[in-house]
């Protein structure tokens, strides 16, 4: 099989200095993109700035023949995300990948958890998306032609303890990419949502002894193809983990529908309410929201007609 190559392609990579995103990066432009590599390099609770992992990045694809741009700009900010959109159209003329995995990570309980680390969080992880999803969006609609990747997490599937900053975070992802595979579909313009699972910096504290080889390269090549011309869908999350890789999905229980409802009803229709043994899944391209609806429009009708004929 030929590889699957990105020449003449721009791919923006937010947190590329370390970790996953260094992957990312490294694979992209060893298959042919121009890569703006963007690190601030801070801490992993966000403290600081270091010039050093962009930097460094950008020298070895350089060496390794590849073509590559540091940008040290923070995502945090609408203003740091233009100037990271802002290097690619400077320097390259165009942007075709968009790839937002920039994280930090700010631990403390729910009960704990103070307003500041909440807002940081969120600041890098969603805002973040939002700010570098933003200025390049339009860009792509207009050259009709992009791929956007942007970072979910497991914590923001199904939760976990003392990150609810990052959860929410994660969980927002998903709606925002949502929008813009819908709002992009028509322009050639497709968005996707990665759920990588690795050992990296943000595996610090945690005991990985047992764990199965995770290596960022188990993730990079999900995340490539998403990112290729090739990719044939949007509007979807998948998941990276130790090799597995799958789709997640939401999806909902068929359901109960009845003309009126009281407070009893739904304790005694709750089984049948939450009977997930045949689930709907509605895609979000083309049209999940107006299906989601039409469903249950479609059961208060046929309720209604019923009621007619037995009238």
């Amino acid at each position: 099989m030929t590889d699957l190559r990105f020449d003449g392609r721009v791919a923006v990579v937010t947190g590329a200095g370390r970790g996953l995103g260094r992957s990312y990066a490294m694979l992209l432009a060893s298959q042919g993109a121009k890569v703006v590599v963007n690190d601030p390099g801070g801490g992993l609770a966000g403290d600081g700035t270091d010039t050093g992992p962009a930097c460094d990045l950008v020298r070895e694809i350089l060496a390794a023949g590849g073509q590559a741009v540091a940008s040290t700009d923070s995502v945090a900010t609408a203003a740091g995300g233009k100037a990271i959109i802002d290097t690619a159209l400077d320097t390259y003329g165009r942007v075709d990948i968009l790839i937002h995995n920039a994280g930090i990570v700010r631990r403390a309980s729910l009960k704990e958890m103070s307003y500041q680390d909440f807002d940081a969080v969120l600041d890098v992880h969603l805002r973040g998306a939002f700010h570098v999803l933003r200025p390049a969006f339009p860009v792509m609609c207009d050259a009709g032609y992009g791929r956007i990747v942007l970072t979910s997490s497991i914590a923001g599937l199904y939760g976990n303890h003392d990150v609810a900053n990052y959860a929410a975070a994660k969980a927002g992802v998903i709606g925002l990419s949502n929008v813009a595979a819908l709002e992009g579909a028509a322009d050639g313009v497709a968005c996707n949502v990665i759920v990588p699972a690795a050992l990296t910096r943000m595996a610090a504290g945690i005991d990985t002894s047992a764990y199965p080889p995770m290596g960022p390269g188990l993730v990079a090549p999900v995340v490539g193809w998403l990112a290729h011309e090739t990719c044939s869908v949007t509007g979807e999350v998948f998941i990276a983990l130790a090799g597995r890789v799958a789709r997640a999905v939401t999806a909902e229980s068929p359901g109960v529908h009845r003309p009126a409802w009281t407070v009893e009803d739904v304790g005694e229709h709750l089984d049948a309410i939450r009977n997930i043994q045949v689930p709907l899944v509605f895609p979000v391209v083309p049209d999940g929201h107006g299906q989601h609806i039409r469903y249950s429009f479609d059961l208060a009708h046929r309720s209604t007609d019923r009621g007619v004929l037995r009238g």
